[in-house]
Order: structure tokens, then sequence, then C-alpha cells
């Protein structure tokens, strides 16, 4: 039998299942959206609390597997070619957890309509929904100056009606539900939820957006993503 890998994060997050993904994460949008996936296909995985209230972040052992300090971060001790795969970046993680349980993918041209829109989200909601809630729910809001808080509301709003005209006729972003609604719909969650933003960004107004995100948070594995990882 070939020896377990070890990294250097394993040492302060010790595996409790060696064989499955390792998830280093928190309960952010970005961070539940590879809960969630894995969640839902079912893949085995051991998730690991990383604590941004004591910088976990910035500690060398998680420096170690993501440099850029972000979370998520996964260690697939079986790999692609059995080889253990450390990656980073939610956007890589559910592609990569699509190819590898075969689920929340179509093939085809259909394929390249789920990359279209998760690349949607990586550039443009995740950014701009995160700057709406710094400006209007954290430190932000403090700034008098109103003009950087009106530009991201701005364009949260404009990307939701991009959104919004998309879901016309569909209960999916890209036809069957796929990572692209699970990389969207929690930064949805947080707008409206978290952040108390929806007036600023003229969410009464949408058609289809909000039910579009009742959808989603009513699956049993949504609901239980959202949660993970506990906190330790």
């Amino acid at each position: 039998m070939p020896e377990r890998p070890h990294f250097p994060i394993m040492n302060r997050w010790p595996p409790r299942n060696p064989d499955a993904i390792q998830l280093y994460s928190l309960t952010t949008p970005n961070g539940v959206k590879v809960s969630i996936a894995l969640e839902e296909t079912g893949l085995a995985y051991d998730a690991h609390y990383i604590d941004f209230g004591t910088n976990d972040q910035f500690s060398p052992e998680f420096l170690s597997l993501n440099p850029n300090n972000k979370i998520p971060a996964i260690i697939d001790p079986h790999g692609p070619e059995g080889k253990p795969l450390p990656l980073f970046e939610s956007g890589a993680i559910l592609l990569y957890i699509a190819e590898k349980s075969g689920q929340l993918m179509p093939q085809g041209a259909g394929r390249w309509e789920v990359i279209q829109w998760l690349m949607f989200q990586m550039g443009g909601v995740g950014p701009m929904f995160g700057q709406v809630g710094f400006f209007h729910h954290f430190a932000g809001k403090e700034i008098e100056d109103p003009r950087p808080r009106q530009r991201f509301y701005d364009e949260a709003r404009r990307l939701l009606g991009v959104l919004d005209r998309q879901l016309d006729g569909r209960d999916w972003i890209a036809g069957d539900y796929s990572i692209a609604d699970i990389a969207i719909c929690p930064w949805l969650r947080s707008l409206r939820d978290h952040y108390g933003a929806g007036e600023e960004v003229g969410w009464a107004g949408l058609d289809h957006v909000p039910a579009w995100l009742d959808r989603f948070l009513a699956r049993p594995a949504v609901q239980r993503g959202l949660t993970i990882p506990a906190r330790g």
C-alpha cells in the first residue's frame, strides 16, 4: 500500500479521515461553494475550520497550501493518476469536484456554458458583491464619501439584472443544476441576508433571481453545506 501523503498543513489540522478530501475552509460565500458541492456529489471529505479571528489563514501551515492566504483550499490524497493534489481557488476546486465526481457539469457545449457563468461569478459577482458587503455592512460603512459605496451598489444592481434576464424561463442559470448555481447563489444569499443590501441593489424589482435563490436554498445538500465547516 502506498504511503499516505503528508503536507505541512496536516501538522496543524490533522486528518480525521486520511483517505478523504481534506477541506480547509470557513462558512463564507466562497467557502460554502465547496462544502455544498461536496455534499451534492457525495464525495468523502474531512472539513477543517480556518479561523480568521485568530489569523489561521496567515499561519505558515496554511500558507504552505495556499500562498494567497484565502479559503477554501483542499488536498485530495487520491488525485489525478492516483497522486495527491493540493488545490486552492474556489472556482478551480468546483471544476475539479465536478470532473472527479462526474456530476454538476454537462458535456459538450453545455459544459462551456457552465464554465462561462462560473467565470462570471469569479470575475464579477464575487468581487463586486464583496465590495458591497464592505461598504454597506463592514468597516467601509463608516466612510463618509458616498461615491465608492454607490459605485458598488450600481454594479451589483447591473450584475443582478444580467442574472435576472438569463433566468427568464429557466430554473437554473445554465440548463440543469450545476456548479454555476453553486458558485453564484451563496453570494446572493450574503447580499440579501447577511449584508442586508437588498434595497440598495434593487432586489425587490427582480423577477427571477429571488425564486432561484429560494430553490437553491431548499436543497438538502445546500442546507448541510452552509454550516460546514463547523467552528472547531
